[in-house]
Formats: structure tokens, C-alpha cells, sequence
């Protein structure tokens, strides 16, 4: 069974599932990939733990904190790759970008591969199932290129901001798939 819950935040309502001891989804409204990782129906339970837990930590994280990813229990679905590709993630400090080409040299040296594709690292942050948390955010093109959240290029500025990312370096892209 999974449960539900809504939590306000600067960006609007944040949505989050739970498998009752794991955090496994947090979406904004709109978001590309809007409950992917669900199936079946999602149960409204506000006062579950683990959604008290996570609204502190979305609460300390929205005051300018840096509160700990490792702090809380998630479990994303997806394969292998992917979730090699959110723990790297995980990995980017706060305040801090790195490319989808950095991503992808990364899972290759770690996995023992001559190589990785971006393209597929692009897809693997692209459906990141917990938004803000696995900051996905925190990933641009080489060239400063702002592409690829699902939850709007509107929202990755304003978490890039938020954190004191140095956005003069970055630019919206004109045209592209991820706009």
C-alpha cells in the first residue's frame, strides 16, 4: 500500500508517496512524470511519520538549511542504472552544479563501462521520482545549458537561486526537447 500527503512549499504544493517506512516520491504540481513510480492508488495518510519527517526537512531546506538527503529514508523506483545515476546525485552539494557528461564519466568509471552516454544519464535525472530531495536541480549541460527538469526550467532557476548557485554562468537554451 502506498500513502499520500500535500505539502505546501515556495513552488507550490509538493506531493509525496510513501510505501509507509520509505519516502518514494515527491512531485510538483505539473511536474513531467507526475507519479511515475506509482501504481495503483495512493492512500491520504497526513500524518504518517515519515511525511512529518520529510515536511521538516522540506520546511529546513526552504529556510536556507542544508538538512542532510542521508537523513531521510527513500527508495526510488527504477532500474539499476537509474538508481546508480540518483545516488550520484545525491552526492551534489548543495549550492552546487555539475554537468550530465561529469554524471555519465562517473557511472562509467564506477561500473568498469569505456564509457557512458549523457543522453542516457539525461534520462535517468529526467525521471527522478523525489524532486527537491534527489536534487536533480543541480545538473546542467556542459555549456551552462539549463535543461532537463521535469518539474519546468521556471522551477530549476528558482532551486538553483535559492541555493546561491552562481547563475550568471548559465543560460536557457532557445530550442531543445527538454523546454
Amino acid at each position: 500500500m502506498l500513502y499520500s500527503t500535500i505539502h505546501p512549499s515556495p513552488f507550490g504544493p509538493l506531493h509525496l508517496a510513501s510505501d509507509g517506512s520509505h519516502l518514494v516520491g515527491l512531485w510538483m504540481e505539473g511536474q513531467k512524470y507526475f507519479g511515475g513510480c506509482v501504481t495503483g492508488d495512493l492512500v491520504p495518510q497526513d500524518d504518517l511519520p515519515l511525511f512529518i519527517q520529510t515536511r521538516q526537512w522540506l520546511d529546513q531546506y526552504f529556510a536556507g538549511e542544508q538538512p542532510a538527503i542521508a537523513s531521510l529514508p527513500l527508495e526510488p523506483s527504477g532500474s539499476s542504472f537509474r538508481k546508480a545515476v540518483w545516488a550520484l546525485l545525491c552526492e551534489i552539494p548543495y549550492g552546487e552544479t555539475t554537468t550530465y557528461g561529469e554524471i555519465a564519466r562517473v557511472v562509467a568509471n564506477r561500473t568498469n563501462l569505456p564509457s557512458m552516454s549523457s543522453q542516457a544519464v539525461g534520462g535517468a535525472v529526467g525521471h527522478n521520482p523525489i524532486s527537491i530531495i534527489i536534487p536533480c536541480h543541480r545538473v546542467v549541460g556542459r555549456n551552462g545549458s539549463l535543461t532537463g527538469y521535469a518539474g519546468g526550467l521556471a522551477k530549476k532557476v528558482q532551486l538553483l537561486e535559492h541555493e546561491g548557485a552562481m547563475l550568471p554562468l548559465f543560460h536557457i537554451p532557445s530550442k531543445g526537447t527538454a523546454l
